[in-house]
């Protein structure tokens, strides 16, 4: 009975190509954030320094593999309301966020303006800055605002506003 032997050619080159195959999966799971959950608006901080808690301000933001579900609300002294519900479609990769809004609509009584819908389908997209756990990015439709995103928290900024989200869920 002859015996064949697996020439150590190829015994290397499937070494070779298992070792690549495990470093491109472990470094597109590097390269692929996610900051899938649900998050609720913990508080908001004005300018001003004044600190708004719900009931005054309330929010719920949610990320799927594809999609974003944003609504928050806030009322103010004169029982005057803002709010606004987004859902669109996102990606986002170590070096991009990209977003196409599916529809908003925006009701701003506190500024004494009209209901608005878009259902233009808008699209954008902006850098993002990955540091350790920490991820950075802007969103791409002004003047909407950058966030920061770090362990189960979301801090978003804009015009000295600061938004602080917890991941609930």
């Amino acid at each position: 009975m002859k015996r064949t032997y697996f020439p150590r050619q190829c015994w290397s080159l499937t070494g070779v190509l298992v070792g690549m195959v495990l470093l491109f999966a472990l470094s597109a799971s590097a390269q692929a954030p996610s900051i899938e959950g649900t998050y609720q608006l913990i508080s908001r901080k004005l300018p001003d320094g004044t600190v708004l808690k719900p009931p005054d301000t309330m929010g719920l933001w949610t990320f799927t593999k594809t999609h974003i579900s944003f609504n928050n609300i806030r009322k103010d002294a004169t029982g005057k309301f803002f709010s606004s519900s987004v859902v669109s479609t996102y990606k986002l990769t170590a070096t991009e966020y990209s977003v196409t809004r599916l529809f908003s609509i925006v009701t701003d009584q506190i500024g004494g303006k009209d209901t608005v819908y878009d259902l233009s389908g808008q699209t954008g997209s902006a850098p993002v800055k990955m540091e350790g756990g920490r991820i950075e990015f802007k969103n791409p439709f002004a003047p909407y605002p950058s966030f920061v995103l770090e362990g189960n928290k979301i801090t978003s900024t804009l015009d000295g506003r600061v938004d602080v989200w917890e991941k609930v869920q």
